[in-house]
């Protein structure tokens, strides 16, 4: 489950020479603040010689406009990595993930709410259709309406789970054509620079990770843009417009995924920092300009997302923090250097050992790849920019440890940097280990510049050519080859039952009723949020897998979060028959109970599909409701309408009629 992201008037001598010989035009702000052109200190670092005179400014290349068909390529490279990381889900549509099936169903049932927002007008930020009668806050529970909205047409006409599937890929693919089109665009001249680093900052392990039931997670195409936007700033005499826009991007954002954005906004923080110190000299109005845009774009978002981050944190069903178990979800020290078991060099006993389950495999980078971004750090170590993007990349892997520091799966008992910042409000929120997912674009852009120096380094020292054309090109295959991600792997999925899919379940459930399954809906049987996503959101079930807030009587404060609603005699006494356990006895008093929680519910109709332990849990209900189920549509029925609607009805065993 998820809980939760240039322009100027001047240029260097260096980077208007290195551009004039590649053929191609990048923004001079862009490209200063990136690397090419700001240093320790402050010299030129490009290999042009310092002396060269400035070049008169350029008009800066469109994304679009100056499209060649190597642009064209790489597009086209980007859909067909999406296409192969997420064929199995489209060449078996009966299939679902392996590794994280919940989630799944979790956002097509997402996307089924986005699409009922559309076409019947509901209340975006807030669901009674699972959880009833308490409902589900949206906006705690990543509700990716920006994405959902959209694809309504999508949704309405092939369904939630196909709409799942387009979702999936467009993310991935549509982020890296977007990392390509910005590094290509505006901090390198060389489209193979751009492509590479790109390239890793879709498909790095932590990426193929989250592509297993987050596709909110990995719809990081937003992320080059903020970051291209947030240095614009910078422009002097245009703090409305370029202060608006990137308003837009954080808004648009925030409904995507709360946690990328607000990770995207340390590391930019830090950054942005680092550099105004470095440059505060050679640019001394720049701070003032830059503070000018932040101050606009903060208002306006502030503004528009006012309402929903209320009732995100104080509105019905909301929580504070996360569960502390997943607050202690750290990296191992031991996976930087490790192996994605979705690399074609991972080996998935090792990435077992090393991270909490396959979805959160964040900081599996390989040595290779360790080797060569340090290698590259050290080459172009004159470059502040690159100093400063070293600085957020290691600030993010010492956050990503967690509270505690394992080492190869052993607890060394060493507090981590987190273990001060796991209780603070908002923080508590965040999943440790997911910081080291944010170190991905970092290294992806270093990789874009170091693969520039090395085509200018060629371009000015032809004599060097043949050298460091090939050890630049070992070095990158040997850090990313072993890194190429395999196909998602997917399992057999438990078929909507006819009992839905005919509309049957129609006749029992109104206005005033629900339907309650056996067991409940949690992490362990998400299937009926699958079956209302199905109905368009028309049918209401009790129970969810979603974040809602504990409801502890001895401590009322406490709204620590829960994947599941607060326990209930009949949902704990389910889940416990399905998990293996014996039936208990059934009294009077369990009976009692178990009335309740279907008054509670509002149950029209108990619903019990084929699956494991199915038999026991059918004799233990039909022992509490005292009356046999029919066999309709494919699933145990039991109509208990007439009991939850009559006040004076009671349960008083198997002679019950």
């Amino acid at each position: 489950m998820t809980i939760t992201g240039i322009d100027s008037t001047g240029q260097s001598a260096g980077g208007n020479a290195a551009r004039r010989q590649g053929g191609t035009h990048t923004d001079d702000l862009d490209a200063e603040l990136l690397a090419l052109e700001t240093d320790v200190a402050a010299a030129p670092i490009s290999v042009i010689p310092a002396a060269e005179p400035e070049a008169e400014p350029v008009e800066r290349r469109g994304f679009w406009r100056s499209l060649t068909w190597r642009d064209a390529l790489a597009i086209l490279s980007f859909i067909a990595v999406a296409v192969m990381v997420t064929a199995p889900l489209w060449t078996n549509l009966d299939h679902e993930l392996r590794d994280d099936p919940q989630d799944q169903a979790f956002f097509e049932w997402m996307l089924a709410h986005g699409a009922r927002v559309v076409t019947d007008g509901v209340y975006p930020f807030f669901s009674d259709r699972m959880n009833y009668p308490d409902g589900v806050n949206m906006m705690a529970n990543t509700s990716v309406l920006a994405v959902s909205l959209p694809m309504t047409p999508v949704t309405l006409m092939f369904g939630p789970h196909v709409a799942f599937n387009v979702f999936l890929t467009l993310a991935l693919a549509v982020t890296g054509i977007s990392w390509y089109l910005v590094l290509s665009r505006q901090f390198v001249a060389s489209r193979l620079a751009a492509w590479v680093g790109a390239l890793f900052c879709t498909f790095a392990p932590s990426m193929i990770s989250h592509a297993g039931g987050h596709p909110n997670i990995v719809s990081q195409f937003l992320v080059p843009l903020i970051i291209w936007r947030c240095l614009a700033l910078r422009v002097p005499g245009r703090a409305v417009r370029n202060g608006l826009i990137l308003a837009g991007l954080l808004v648009w954002q925030a409904f995507i995924n709360l946690e990328i954005l607000f990770m995207t906004a340390v590391g930019l923080g830090v950054f942005c920092a680092v550099m105004a110190v470095a440059r505060r000299r050679r640019h001394p109005g720049e701070i003032v300009t830059f503070l000018r845009g932040l101050g606009v774009t903060g208002a306006v978002t502030l503004a528009v997302l006012a309402y929903p981050l209320s009732v995100q944190f104080f509105g019905p069903q909301s929580y504070h923090g996360l569960p502390h178990f997943v607050r202690g979800f750290g990296a191992d020290l031991g996976s930087f250097t490790a192996y994605a078991s979705r690399s074609v060099a991972g080996d998935s006993l090792t990435a077992a050992r090393l991270s909490q389950n396959p979805a959160e495999e964040n900081a599996f980078f390989g040595w290779g790849l360790v080797i060569l971004f340090f290698g590259l750090v050290v080459w172009m170590r004159r470059r502040a920019a690159v100093l400063a993007m070293t600085g957020v990349a290691l600030l993010f892997a010492a956050m990503s440890l967690g509270p505690r520091i394992f080492l190869n799966g052993i607890n060394t008992g060493v507090p981590g940097p987190w273990a001060l910042l796991h209780s603070v409000p908002v923080l508590n929120s965040a999943v440790p280990t997911r910081w080291a997912l944010a170190i991905a674009p970092v290294v992806g852009i270093v990789l874009a510049l170091g693969c520039q120096r090395a085509v200018d380094l060629v371009r000015q020292q032809p004599s060097a050519r043949s050298p460091v054309q090939v050890a630049m090109i070992t070095a990158v295959a040997m850090a990313l080859v072993p890194l190429i991600p395999t196909p998602l792997q997917t399992v057999p999925m438990s078929p909507v039952p006819e009992f839905v899919t005919t509309g049957q379940w129609r006749q029992f459930v109104d206005d005033n009723h629900t339907v309650v399954t056996l067991p409940l809906p949690d992490s362990s049987y998400p299937d009926p949020l699958r079956w209302t996503a199905y109905t368009g959101h028309d049918m209401r079930i009790a129970g969810a897998y979603a974040l809602l807030p504990t409801q502890n009587p001895l401590d009322p404060e406490d709204r620590t979060a829960l994947f599941s609603p607060p326990w209930r005699p009949t949902s704990g006494l389910m889940a416990s028959i399905r998990q293996g356990n014996p039936i208990p006895e059934i009294t009077d008093t369990r009976r009692e109970m178990t009335l309740a929680d279907l008054r509670y519910w509002k149950a029209g109709v108990i619903v019990l599909t084929p699956q494991m332990r199915d038999i026991e849990m059918l004799r233990a209900m039909t022992d509490l409701l005292g009356f046999e189920p029919t066999w309709t549509g494919g699933a145990w029925l039991w109509d208990v309408r007439a009991l939850v609607d009559d006040p004076n009805a009671v349960l008083t065993g198997p002679d019950i009629g």
